[in-house]
């Protein structure tokens, strides 16, 4: 369901430019506290959303959020309303997809805008099984109090 999501969105958004992703972004950090908006609610709602918040749940307090993007960064499923959709432009992104099959970012220990809870997230590309190419990424926020 994972790789469906991220290539239907990528295909969906295979036209899209950098002034149109700003675009999006900047409509999304207004709606942020609308979580029923035009854009935010699909990315909160579906057969792969539906379906973070209890993993999240079940991981009893380690995960603070999940959330997947597709080639550009833009978010496809997320367990949450995220502080921005484009995360293109952050090394979640960039060291992850944008360094391929097989790379993960690792982020320092912060205190997350979105979740209010000082955590690292840990980021992983999303490769198509049938040809290994990255389509997208994943990222999971770790709770840093859950590491000790």
């Amino acid at each position: 369901e994972i790789v469906a999501a991220i290539k239907a969105q990528n295909a969906a958004n295979a036209r899209l430019d950098q002034a149109r992703i700003d675009e999006l972004d900047k409509t999304w950090r207004a709606d942020v506290g609308n979580p029923s908006s035009a854009l935010i609610a699909p990315v909160l709602t579906g057969p792969v959303a539906d379906s973070l918040p209890a993993r999240v749940e079940a991981s009893g307090g380690a995960m603070t959020e999940v959330f997947l993007m597709d080639e550009h960064g833009l978010n496809v499923a997320a367990s949450d309303v995220t502080s921005d959709m484009w995360q293109g432009d952050e090394a979640k992104f960039q060291d992850t997809y944008g360094k391929g099959a097989g790379s993960v970012h690792i982020s320092d220990v912060e205190l997350d805008e979105s979740t209010q809870r000082y955590q690292a997230q840990i980021s992983l590309t999303i490769v198509d099984p049938d040809t290994g190419a990255p389509i997208g990424a994943i990222t999971v926020g770790v709770d840093a109090e859950s590491l000790l």
